[in-house]
Formats: structure tokens, C-alpha cells, sequence
């Protein structure tokens, strides 16, 4: 009892610490990359906040996936290293005693990360999907941001506005170039609004400025003034986002077995999967020679780690391309690794491990 006691309370204590730090880094990560797209105009600063929780549902599994592997390892490390398991083992207690405190810890930890894999990430970055899409679909003037040169949606016309909008709803120093059929018409004016007319289509409307039409490279241009000029913005047609497997639900997955929905399938399975094998996997990794370097179970952990997530998702590449049976890759490497842990299990275990036994 007092054995585990002590280790539900080190994991609990390390896997708090791990979790806010890469929480943490996870929102920093999405945040610089959303302001980076605001401040560039693609993106409106409203829509920031909404952003960043769908981006981190959707994360949240490999976030948990790492604190699991990080707190045991990091817990059961530093017993190595202040001599605690030579007292656990003096004790009478085998390195496979640690494998039940370790899984009464992990095993609710993988349960949560099976529900956001399966459900709650999938409807996350479908609503991302969504907001985005309605983003996008906005018109051209609404797009705008001050002090940046911004591309319509069809390249056919770009916009700058020197100063925002302000309290009477009027942007500053507005510059307008189209292109169509050959001709470059360049607008420029003092300033500018956005109106709607009664059967809803919305205008820009222009103030005090000039307008220039002529082919580029000819020496004939027209130069008109104007007090007042109205230029329609085209919509686009409110469409859906892209049909992307990631944003289907887990239980059309299943009802439509396509390459692609079986590869997306056997991602969110292995997830949870993989967090459960690499729970189990840091105790052996875990061992840590007080005499010797300290950092470099670390670093074959994080590289274990690489080398795992990449294996799965080469197997979900695979299946989406039709190059391996969904049957096959959906355990193949989950085997694999459970192999190298029986292993290592065996390497720390035996006495004399067979690969050094003489003939």
C-alpha cells in the first residue's frame, strides 16, 4: 500500500507540472502562428480566440500522450537516481511490481485520450473547418487590414487602406487596383465605407478621389475624378469546408470503409494505443546509472517516442494509399513495440540475458 501510495502521488505531481508545461507551449505554438495570420490580414482578429480552442481540442491527445510517457519516466527516474529503487528492490520487489501503479495511473489518462481522439477532436477541427470556411467567405472589404496590401479571393484585385475604420464606420487613404481583361484600373480616394442596398448586394463606396484605367506598357490612360464612386464586391458563394477525413466522425469512419477514412481510423486507434505502450515502456527506460549520465535515457525516450508516432503515422499513410490492408497495420506496429518492451523488460530482468550467455 505505501508502495503504491508513493507512486500515484509522484506520477500525479510530475504529470501536473509536464502537462501545464506543454499546454502551455501547445497555446503559445497555435496563438504566434494565428496573430502571425491576423497581423497579415488573413485572418480576423475576432476570430483568434475561437481558433486556438478548437486547434487545442484537436492537439489535446498528443499533449496528454507525452505527459503519461514524460511523468513516469521522469518520476521513476529520479527514484533511480536518489537510490530509491535499490530500497524497493531490497525490499523484495521486482521491476514488473511497478507495472500495476503505472497502469492505475495511465489507464484513466488513455481512456481520456480515446474520447477526444474518437469524438471530441474530430468535431473540433470540423467546427475549425467551418469557421474558417465562413472566414473565408466573407467579401473582400471585410478582409481588409490597414497598412496591408490585400489580395481579393480571385487575385483580381487588391486593396489598401492606410487607416481603419473609425468611429464613423469610414476608412482613410483608400487604394484599389483591378485587373481585368488586359486593363489595370488603379482607385485611389481620401476615403471610404461599406454599404448594402436594399437586395443586399454591398458596395465600397469611395469619396473624394480619382480613378485610372489603360493597359500597362501603353502611354494611353484615362484619369477620372470623382466626390463620389461605388465599387461592387463580388461575393463568393457560402460553400461547406473541404470534406476532410480528420473532421468525419468516427462512426462514418466506420460505416464507410474508404482508404482514406480506414488511414484516418487507424490514427485515432492508435493513439490511445500508443499512450498506454509507452506508460509501460518508460519504466524500463527509466533506469538511470547515478555514476553515469543523467540526460541519456531522456533522449532515447524522446527518440523512442519519435520513432513510434512516426511509425504510425507511415501505417496510416500506407493505408490511405491503398498500399497496406487495413487488418495488418492496424496492430503490426503496436506488436513491434510491444516486443522491444517484453524485451527490455527481459534485458533488466535476467541476470544473464541469452544474447551474452557463452556456448
Amino acid at each position: 500500500m505505501i508502495f503504491s501510495r508513493a507512486l500515484q502521488r509522484e506520477f500525479f505531481q510530475s504529470a501536473a507540472g509536464v502537462f501545464v508545461a506543454l499546454f502551455a507551449i501547445l497555446i503559445t505554438v497555435v496563438l504566434i502562428r494565428l496573430l502571425g495570420q491576423a497581423a497579415g490580414g488573413r485572418l480576423p482578429s475576432d476570430a483568434v480566440v475561437a481558433l486556438i480552442g478548437f486547434g487545442s481540442l484537436s492537439r489535446l491527445p498528443i499533449v496528454l500522450s507525452l505527459t503519461v510517457f514524460i511523468a513516469v519516466l521522469l518520476s521513476l527516474s529520479r527514484s533511480y537516481r536518489d537510490s530509491e529503487m535499490v530500497v524497493w528492490f531490497a525490499s523484495g520487489l521486482p521491476l514488473t511490481a511497478f507495472i500495476r501503479p503505472v497502469l492505475r495511473f495511465a489507464l484513466p489518462v488513455v481512456f481520456t485520450i480515446a474520447a477526444v481522439t474518437l469524438f471530441v477532436a474530430p468535431w473540433a477541427q470540423m467546427k475549425s473547418a467551418q469557421y474558417q470556411a465562413r472566414i473565408d467567405a466573407r467579401n473582400d472589404a471585410s478582409r481588409i487590414a490597414p497598412g496591408v496590401f490585400r489580395e481579393s479571393v480571385g487575385a483580381q484585385r487588391v486593396f489598401f487602406v492606410e487607416t481603419g475604420a473609425g468611429e464613423d464606420g469610414k476608412v482613410r487613404n483608400v487604394f484599389v487596383s483591378t485587373e481585368k481583361d488586359g486593363r489595370l484600373d488603379i482607385i485611389v480616394s481620401a476615403e471610404g465605407s461599406l454599404r448594402t442596398d436594399a437586395e443586399g448586394d454591398r458596395f465600397v463606396v469611395l469619396e473624394k478621389g480619382r480613378r485610372y484605367e489603360g493597359e500597362p506598357g501603353s502611354p494611353e490612360y484615362r484619369v477620372l475624378e470623382f466626390d463620389r464612386y461605388s465599387v461592387l464586391v463580388e461575393e463568393r458563394e457560402a460553400a461547406g469546408p473541404a470534406s476532410r477525413a480528420s473532421t468525419t466522425p468516427t462512426l462514418e469512419l466506420l460505416t464507410d470503409p474508404t482508404p482514406r477514412k480506414l488511414g484516418e481510423l487507424l490514427g485515432r486507434i492508435g493513439m490511445p494505443v500508443a499512450a498506454l505502450l509507452l506508460a509501460l515502456m518508460a519504466i524500463p527506460l527509466s533506469f538511470v546509472n547515478p555514476r553515469a549520465g543523467r540526460a541519456n535515457n531522456l533522449l532515447f525516450a524522446i527518440l523512442t517516442y519519435l520513432v513510434y508516432s512516426n511509425a504510425i503515422s507511415v501505417f496510416q499513410a500506407w493505408v490511405s494509399q491503398g498500399r497496406l490492408r487495413f487488418e495488418l497495420a492496424v496492430w503490426l506496429p503496436h506488436v513491434v513495440v510491444l516486443a522491444v518492451l517484453a524485451l527490455m523488460f527481459y534485458r533488466r530482468l535476467a541476470i544473464s540475458p541469452f544474447w551474452r550467455a557463452r556456448a
